[in-house]
């Protein structure tokens, strides 16, 4: 499946290629901390979380419990999975191999 080509322009390709330029984790944490608000880093850490916890075939109550996340977040997560453009497959399958899962 490929992505949404309206979000396709010269400036979300400027930053998803500085994004492709960050080397490790603290460049990461400095870029992001510039970029983006702490509220906002947060939720998408908490979508990516949610994503790892459903392709465990965790239920929605366990992941509320677990992530704080609404059921309504983890309805839009779910659906990204099921229908998106597979992003959230490509990564938990890197970060899988990474660590081995």
């Amino acid at each position: 499946m490929t992505y949404d080509h309206r979000l396709k322009d010269d400036a979300t390709d400027a930053l998803f290629e500085a994004f492709l330029l960050l080397r490790d984790v603290d460049e990461c944490y400095r870029f992001f901390q510039d970029i983006a608000t702490v509220s906002e880093l947060k939720a998408l850490a908490q979508r990516l979380e949610v994503a790892k916890l459903l392709e465990k075939d965790v239920t929605y109550v366990k992941i509320e419990e677990m992530t704080g996340a609404s059921s309504a977040t983890i309805s839009r997560v779910r659906r990204s999975l099921d229908y998106g453009a597979n992003g959230y497959s490509l990564i938990l399958d890197r970060l899988n191999q990474l660590t081995g899962e």
